[in-house]
């Protein structure tokens, strides 16, 4: 997955061919030429233990489809992640989930009616999940802060956007849960956020 030119259908489809993470990047340089690219290089190895020497200083773990701890709903779509990165309770990630989010400029009664109905989503069971984003999020997250609240992340797990809410990544990370399929240290860019949502 760190590797140049190697998305989740890609991914799949190797791993399909080859059987095994390993034979699928020993194959991957021939499967690059007969696709017409030159001089195609794995990621190199230093490059992804450094990635998770990173993690785990910061406190994340990385989660492969194949680990029993991944998420089952994850599994379940046909487009889930190969890899997450998670910081916080990992223990919500297997609750039930609501996700509320919503406009990035809301208006105080947005935000106001988010919070309460995260709040209520939260007494009642559900974890809520939202994205960190600016207004209807922000609103969200705080609403469900005391019950946990799930921020699917489109830049590393480590990586706070928008920088005004690096407060309350900060309390989700304790009492609720940060994730994302994007490297540690990696910086959300405007083709992360599809694939997050």
């Amino acid at each position: 997955m760190r590797s140049r030119r190697v998305g989740i259908s890609t991914f799949r489809h190797l791993l399909a061919e080859h059987c095994s993470a390993s034979a699928a990047l020993i194959a991957l340089p021939d499967v690059a030429k007969s696709a017409g690219v030159q001089d195609y290089s794995i990621c190199p190895e230093g490059l992804i233990v450094a990635e998770l020497k990173a993690g785990a200083a910061a406190g994340a773990v990385l989660l492969a489809q194949s680990d029993p701890d991944y998420p089952q709903a994850l599994l379940d779509l046909s487009d889930g992640p190969p890899l997450l990165w998670v910081m916080g309770r990992q223990d919500l990630l297997y609750q039930p989930t609501v996700a509320i989010v919503g406009a990035r400029n809301a208006s105080s009664l947005g935000s106001r009616m988010a919070k309460g109905l995260a709040t209520e989503s939260g007494a009642d069971g559900y974890v809520v999940v939202s994205s960190l984003a600016r207004g209807v999020d922000t609103a969200a997250h705080n609403g469900a802060l005391q019950t946990g609240t799930i921020a699917v992340m489109a830049g590393g797990v480590d990586c706070i956007y928008p920088s005004e809410n690096t407060e309350l990544a900060r309390k989700i990370a304790q009492n609720g849960v940060r994730v994302s399929e994007q490297p540690i240290g990696a910086q959300p860019q405007a083709r992360h956020f599809p694939s997050r949502n």
